[in-house]
């Protein structure tokens, strides 16, 4: 197979899967890893696909998030109190992380100007912050998605490797007691994955809308997940099996 035939079987097979490890490429192509490595890179770089961190994703499977202004006015009370209770557990001096969820700006909004260092992929909450000139921001830059106002892709996910934060506050498109958490968007929630694995808490803000819902790319199970704030909406059972799991539960009232 010529080099510009293997280049369009990859960008055929992406499109036609929306996600491909690059194992998978590998045995379809009949080449390397390293040679499809390569090549994700050359057509990352002509703008055809979008790089994972173990393969590739179609650009247009990352357009699929809902558009951020219907998500921010979305359930916009629940998360608005959500927030309220979050930032009580953030302290003076504290490294905490939030992600490009409109849950994770509103607790930007109610964080008090107090020495803090906040890493974010959000370009809301980066925004939100700089006018508290005591919080110190660490944007992690990357590949833009428009729909969500946040930065993902390889850049974005190294640019977390540095560091180790005390808290990391997200939240998800699904939340299934069965399954866990996932994300519509899958550069979206390798990005989550990887703030998870560099917090030594994780707090998930989600609202009563978000279980039982199953959404495209799993982002982590619940034992990865420490604490869960959510709204009165949200079924006593679910609450229940989640503290059955060990995990902190604040259910608000209605």
């Amino acid at each position: 197979m010529l080099l510009a035939e293997r280049l369009q079987r990859i960008v055929d097979l992406v499109n036609e899967r929306k996600s491909i490890r690059v194992s998978e490429l590998s045995e379809l192509c009949a080449v390397t890893e390293e040679t499809i490595r390569r090549d994700l890179d050359k057509l990352e770089a002509e703008g055809k696909l979008a790089r994972t961190h173990g393969g590739a994703v179609s650009l247009a499977e990352t357009r699929t998030e809902v558009p951020y202004y219907e998500r921010e006015v979305a359930f916009g009370e629940e998360k608005r109190r959500i927030a309220e209770e979050a930032v009580k557990l953030v302290r003076p001096k504290d490294r905490i992380m939030l992600d490009a969820s409109t849950s994770a700006w509103y607790v930007a909004k109610q964080l008090p100007d107090m020495p803090l260092t906040v890493l974010t992929n959000s370009i809301k909450v980066a925004i939100e912050l700089a006018n508290k000139e005591k919080i110190q921001v660490i944007s992690t830059g990357g590949i833009l998605l428009s729909g969500s106002l946040s930065y993902v892709g390889p850049l974005a996910e190294r640019s977390i490797d540095p560091y180790h934060f005390d808290r990391l506050f997200l939240s998800c498109k699904g939340a299934r007691v069965d399954r866990g958490l996932s994300e519509s968007n899958e550069l979206q929630g390798v990005m989550k994955q990887r703030m998870i694995d560099a917090a030594e808490e994780v707090v998930l803000l989600a609202d009563h809308s978000k279980f039982d819902v199953q959404a495209f790319t799993h982002v982590a199970g619940w034992d990865r997940i420490d604490r869960v704030i959510t709204d009165a909406g949200t079924r006593a059972a679910d609450v229940a099996r989640l503290r059955e799991m060990g995990i902190d539960v604040t259910q608000l009232s209605s």
